[in-house]
């Protein structure tokens, strides 16, 4: 079993960063693939990005590429989601997830086992 907690969010304002991590208890993460994902009021939860077991391959949305960056620390059993020239519309639930499977780019998207209870970012105008 694995627990994962997120931690890192808050309010900030449009243009501003914010970094998120995920840190786990139980079971190390190198054996997973992190995914983060998000949820808006009103909207239904939305991939964000994912990180290879190893932290040698992401990928992310669309809407997130060139501003959001997904990295792991073994050592300290945490993944991290750097958010940079946040815009209102990246206001939501933040959630980390762990899978076992392999996957590649957008096949990352689902399936997965573990879930953290979510942080909540607010990004003013």
């Amino acid at each position: 079993q694995v627990q994962l907690v997120e931690s890192g969010g808050g309010l900030v304002q449009a243009g501003d960063s914010l970094r998120l991590s995920c840190a786990a208890s139980g079971r190390t993460l190198s054996n997973f693939f992190m995914g983060w994902f998000r949820q808006a009021p009103g909207k239904e939860r939305e991939f964000v990005g994912v990180i290879s077991r190893g932290g040698a391959s992401t990928y992310y949305e669309d809407s997130v590429k060139g501003r959001f960056t997904i990295s792991r620390d073994s050592a300290k059993n945490t993944v991290y989601l750097q958010m940079n020239s946040l815009r209102p519309e990246d206001t939501a639930v933040y959630y980390c997830a762990g899978r076992w499977r392999t996957c590649s780019g957008y096949g990352c998207a689902s399936d997965y086992d573990y879930w953290g209870p979510g942080t909540q970012v607010t990004v003013s105008s």
